[in-house]
């Protein structure tokens, strides 16, 4: 399967479809149960994108051959050095074909044009495909870099030859 990824205003309507699916993901998950819109929203508000947006961060978005938007990605930097991989999410209808491999590539050389050495993410237990998505590209489990409430596993890459 091809996909073409490629940066995407964070305001822009596919954007802000691919990110409340994510979310919608991510909170039914949490719940173990489906989302209601209304969580959607809140989480929505919780993680305003304004960051993943030049020139110190990037949001991606992968079409399949048809145009169809089938997973998005952000890049931040958190310090001069430093960026953070977020809102990872690969439509159903995608996953265990190698895109979500493809965003964490394609998320590491724009974290390297933002000039970042490495990219620290944050995950959560029961994201246990995210986890080991994460350990196949070579992410190492670190300590916490934050304390948000949503988060309890930790990882970091060196950039050095992406």
């Amino acid at each position: 399967m091809t996909w073409t990824i490629v940066p995407a205003p964070v305001g822009g309507r596919a954007a802000v479809a691919a990110f409340r699916a994510y979310l919608a993901d991510i909170v039914s998950r949490y719940h173990g149960r489906p989302a209601t819109a209304d969580e959607v929203d809140e989480a929505a508000a919780e993680a305003p994108g304004d960051t993943l947006a030049p020139p110190h961060g990037v949001f991606l978005l992968a079409r399949d051959s048809e145009g169809r938007v089938v997973g998005c990605a952000g890049v931040r930097m958190l310090d001069v050095e430093i960026a953070e991989l977020t809102r990872l999410w690969t439509a159903p209808g995608a996953r265990g074909r190698g895109l979500g491999r493809a965003l964490v590539a394609e998320a590491e050389r724009a974290a390297t044009a933002l000039g970042a050495s490495a990219v620290r993410l944050d995950t959560r237990e029961d994201l246990t495909e995210a986890r080991r998505l994460y350990a196949r590209c070579g992410y190492a489990e670190i300590a916490p870099y934050h304390d948000g409430p949503y988060a309890d596993r930790f990882f970091e890459k060196r950039l050095d030859g992406v």
